[in-house]
């Protein structure tokens, strides 16, 4: 059971434009062998990502996970194989799990965004940075002042601002606030495009994800439901590999029961054939 965490009043509320349709394959992983530094993170791995697909993507830290997304982005190239966007008008929009690194700290909140839409007024950014908590004089604060909430704040309204049919999402909770995540869950639940996401706040998977995707022994595995399948799915899994051991070791004995009948046997014979 994952149980929501507790909140008061929401204070946000935004909504991604419509998406763009795109063709039925948005992302297809072919075969990729990928090796960061001595660790092998992908062996001869596939998956197919297609359009309406809510994927979270779980493992444990090191498995691949911010890896496999950048591989998605086209920032790191496998070692081997090959990950290609569909052909078919597929718009990505990339929220990076550092956002430090991913906004211009040299810049302030509203020029963050009216450089994205220069066509914009000052009341239309104004208005947009409103609906994410920045007003009044903090539309003026530098990003580099800025908290890591707030930062994450800013990154989700520059992601409204450009048509994008495929959300690519690193950690998006990391830093937010529990009203922000719940603005976030909703915006995405709301959304008509295809999204893949890596979060360490299962809650938020069983809220949005529709598919699960676990990164194990260097290979992607799909789970065509929820985050309540896959743990059903898991637990089934474990208690047949469970049967499957208790089987083996059965079987073990067994025949080591017999090797050893027969060599008693063998023994027996040899020794009639020693009297005679």
């Amino acid at each position: 059971m994952v149980e929501a965490p507790t909140a008061g009043l929401k204070t946000l509320r935004f909504h991604f434009p419509p998406a763009p349709r795109s063709g039925r394959e948005v992302v297809s992983i072919e075969d990729i062998t990928h090796v960061y530094e001595d660790n092998i993170l992908f062996l001869g791995a596939n998956l197919l990502i297609e359009r309406g697909d809510r994927i979270a993507i779980l493992g444990p830290n090191g498995a691949g996970k911010s890896t496999l997304l950048r591989l998605m982005t086209g920032l790191e190239a496998p070692t081997e194989g090959q990950v290609k966007l569909g052909d078919h008008n597929v718009l990505p929009s990339y929220f990076e799990q550092n956002q430090a690194e991913a906004l211009d700290l040299n810049k302030t909140v509203m020029a963050t965004i009216h450089d994205e839409v220069p066509n914009w007024k000052n009341e239309e950014v104004r208005t947009l940075l409103g609906r994410f908590l920045f007003s009044e004089d903090t539309v003026f604060k530098a990003v580099a002042t800025l908290s890591g909430g707030e930062k994450a704040r800013l990154a989700l309204a520059k992601m409204l601002l450009q048509p994008a049919n495929f959300l690519i999402l690193d950690e998006p909770t990391n830093h937010l606030d529990i009203p922000a995540k719940e603005m976030l869950e909703e915006a995405l639940q709301n959304y008509d495009g295809t999204v893949i996401v890596v979060s360490h706040d299962r809650y938020f998977i069983s809220q949005v994800a529709n598919k699960i995707v676990e990164i194990r022994e260097g290979e992607l595995r799909l789970y065509r439901g929820n985050y309540h399948y896959y743990l059903e799915k898991v637990e089934e899994e474990k208690e047949r590999a469970r049967l499957e051991a208790i089987e083996a070791e059965k079987a073990a004995k067994a025949a080591e029961k017999r090797a050893k009948q027969r060599e008693k046997q063998k023994q027996k014979q040899e020794a009639k054939k020693a009297k005679v």
